[in-house]
């Protein structure tokens, strides 16, 4: 208890100062939405999705997120009939005829909506959000869709839970709410074609002062910068390489940018197995399933190379999808993979 109490301590401190304040995702490659709202509504159908990531096992107060997500197109009509798909005996819809033949989309516009429960010692945010995107073509091979979320934010303070109770400390007493709501607003853009995407979105635009004591006394909720790029290979005409880059970062935070590098490979559409390295910070290890055109779902497991790992027994990320309305009967994301 003496080793975990100060490590709480330093958790809430980095969580809750203007360090990064949004929660942490290994499998953000299988959903790029949850980050970037330009990617309403770029897939042939309405793409679901649910996670729970529960952060540091072993370790009390840790972050425990949970979010759902959906999202999908409206006035799309552009299904690309050079592409293949495994109910054309011999083809394969990651084949090399896919990608060879893909052309841009038509515009069209994407919707979706967003939550997010993420709960770290006796704090917990929940986020409810709407999302609107606009896709347009650059080029015959080049996309790019803008889009932004709005809604609600509310962090809490579970003083009941707090051991032992101060009674010196306002956040327990009697004075003030011991919660927040705040507006939130969040942007991005996505420029994506059959073999690359580059994606840049901003989130908590609208910076928060937070106080649980009714006075001065607080923090402030500010901007965070999420940029990402990915560029597919073809191992063989079976195997596919997805290389990827993310950085996050904090502009009015001392704390320097933090960058994750992931490779995914899929072999068809079938399965897929994939690795994370989070520069200074850990590993993780993927893998996922595709299960016909119905819906899939992904694990990953990290370690942690810093101090926590004394306490710490990993972390642990779930996130299932289903593909609804798919009349293309797609078998994964044609987008974004």
């Amino acid at each position: 208890m003496k080793r975990i109490l100060p490590i709480l301590i330093l958790i809430l401190a980095v969580k809750l100062s203007n360090a990064q304040q949004r929660p942490h995702y290994t499998q953000y490659v299988l959903n790029n939405y949850i980050l970037n709202p330009a990617l309403s509504g770029i897939e042939n159908y309405t793409d679901v999705k649910i996670s729970a990531r529960k952060q540091w096992v072993g370790l009390d107060g840790a972050p425990q997120t949970f979010y759902f997500s959906i999202h999908g197109a409206l006035g799309k009509d552009d299904y690309k009939t050079t592409a293949t798909s495994f109910n054309v005996p011999g083809e394969n819809p990651r084949g090399e005829s896919y990608w060879e033949n893909y052309t841009a989309s038509d515009p069209h516009h994407g919707v979706g909506f967003f939550m997010v429960n993420d709960r770290t010692g006796l704090f917990n945010r929940f986020q409810a959000d709407v999302s609107y995107a606009y896709h347009i073509g650059l080029s015959p091979r080049t996309n790019m869709s803008m889009g932004f979320s709005g809604g609600l934010s509310k962090l809490s303070y579970d003083r009941a839970k707090a051991t032992p109770v101060d009674p010196n400390d306002p956040a327990l007493g009697n004075v003030g709410a011991p919660y927040k709501v705040m507006p939130d607003l969040n942007a991005g853009i996505w420029i994506y074609s059959a073999d690359y995407f580059i994606g840049i979105a901003a989130q908590q635009l609208l910076p928060q002062k937070v106080s649980f004591t009714g006075n001065s006394e607080g923090f402030q909720e500010v901007t965070h910068l999420f940029t990402t790029a990915g560029y597919r290979f073809m191992v063989d005409d079976d195997i596919n390489l997805l290389p990827s880059v993310m950085m996050k970062y904090v502009p009015s935070s001392s704390v320097a940018p933090q960058f994750d590098i992931n490779a995914k490979a899929q072999y068809r559409d079938v399965f897929w197995i994939g690795g994370s390295w989070r520069i200074n910070e850990g590993y993780a290890a993927m893998i996922g399933l595709n299960v016909a055109n119905n819906f899939n779902i992904g694990y990953s497991y990290d370690i942690t190379t810093t101090q926590l790992n004394t306490v710490s027994r990993g972390t642990h990320e779930m996130v299932v999808g289903f593909l609804v309305g798919n009349r293309y009967k797609d078998t994964c994301p044609r987008n974004i993979w």
